[in-house]
C-alpha cells in the first residue's frame, strides 16, 4: 500500500513537471478575446510600422471606448516578440522592447508599464530575477473587427500568442 502511495506520488510529480514544462516552452497559444483582446491590441498598436494611419486610429479610437469609427474592415495587430521589465529594487524601472520583424521599439514609463499590466490581464506569466520582474511573450496576432464591436456583443477582438517565459 505504501509503494502505491509513493507511485501515485511520484506519478502525479512527473506529470505536473511535464505539464509546466509544456506551458513553459510555449508548446500551447494563449488566447485571450472580448476587451482583454482590445486592450492588447489597443497598446501595441501604435507602436506598429505595420499599420497604416487608418488602422491606428481605428484601434486607438475602439480602445478609447468608442465603437462609432468610420474604418470597417478588421485590423490585424502583430509583434513577433514583446519583453517587458519592472523593477522591484529600482522601483523606476519600466521598459518595453518589443519586435516587429527586424525593427525593435524600446519604450518607457507609463507605455511601458499599460504594456506590462495589460500582458499580466491577458495571462502573460511574469517572471522575477535580480531586482526585476520579466513578462514577455511572441507571436502576437490580435484581430480588432470594428463591424463586430459596433454589434456590442462581446465580440470582435481575439488574440493569440505564445508566452515566451
Amino acid at each position: 500500500m505504501k509503494f502505491m502511495k509513493t507511485a501515485c506520488t511520484v506519478a502525479a510529480f512527473i506529470l505536473t513537471a511535464a505539464t509546466t514544462i509544456a506551458g513553459a516552452s510555449g508548446a500551447t497559444p494563449a488566447k485571450t478575446s472580448g476587451s482583454t483582446a482590445l486592450a492588447l491590441a489597443g497598446v501595441i498598436a501604435p507602436l506598429s510600422p505595420d499599420l497604416s494611419r487608418a488602422e491606428k486610429r481605428a484601434v486607438a479610437v475602439l480602445f478609447a471606448g468608442s465603437s462609432d469609427v468610420p474604418y470597417k474592415k478588421p485590423v490585424v495587430v502583430t509583434a513577433d516578440k514583446i519583453v517587458c521589465r519592472t523593477g522591484n529594487v529600482d522601483i523606476t524601472v519600466r521598459s518595453c522592447e518589443v519586435t516587429f520583424g527586424k525593427r525593435v521599439k524600446t519604450v518607457n514609463g507609463s507605455t511601458a508599464n499599460e504594456i506590462f499590466a495589460t500582458e499580466a490581464l491577458a495571462g502573460v506569466p511574469s517572471d522575477g530575477a535580480a531586482g526585476s520582474n520579466f513578462e514577455s511573450l511572441t507571436k502576437l496576432s490580435c484581430t480588432i473587427d470594428p463591424d463586430a464591436i459596433r454589434r456590442k456583443d462581446g465580440s470582435g477582438a481575439d488574440c493569440t500568442f505564445q508566452p515566451a517565459n
